[in-house]
């Protein structure tokens, strides 16, 4: 759990909702209670959001700046915000990665 704790704490600290969009509130208060560990399929989740936010942070070199391009809408993601994007499915964080590739890169974004 501190591997999601770290991650939303850096992506979102001022979202103390933020969590619940990658474990639905319940579950992850049960999980507190009990076992304190994540299923393989949300470590998975936070596992690729943190693939995510670690190039981001690779490419802008500043926190501030990861959270900025995250939260603004981008038309190359039909107009939705990185993070959105990111935490919807593997196909959404690759989506994400590869937009910040090819900006680092020079593929034009």
């Amino acid at each position: 759990m501190s591997a999601l704790d770290s991650l939303v704490s850096a992506i979102a600290p001022d979202d103390a909702q933020f969590k619940y969009r990658l474990v639905p509130k319940a579950t992850l208060e049960r999980r507190r209670r009990s076992s304190n560990k994540l299923t393989p399929e949300e470590g998975d989740n936070v596992a690729r959001l943190a693939k995510v936010y670690a190039f981001a942070l690779s490419i802008y070199r500043s926190p501030e700046q990861v959270r900025t391009f995250m939260a603004r809408p981008h038309m190359m993601l039909e107009n939705r915000a990185p993070i959105d994007v990111a935490v919807s499915n593997s196909a959404g964080s690759d989506a994400v990665i590869n937009l910040l590739g090819r900006a680092a890169y020079g593929g034009g974004v």
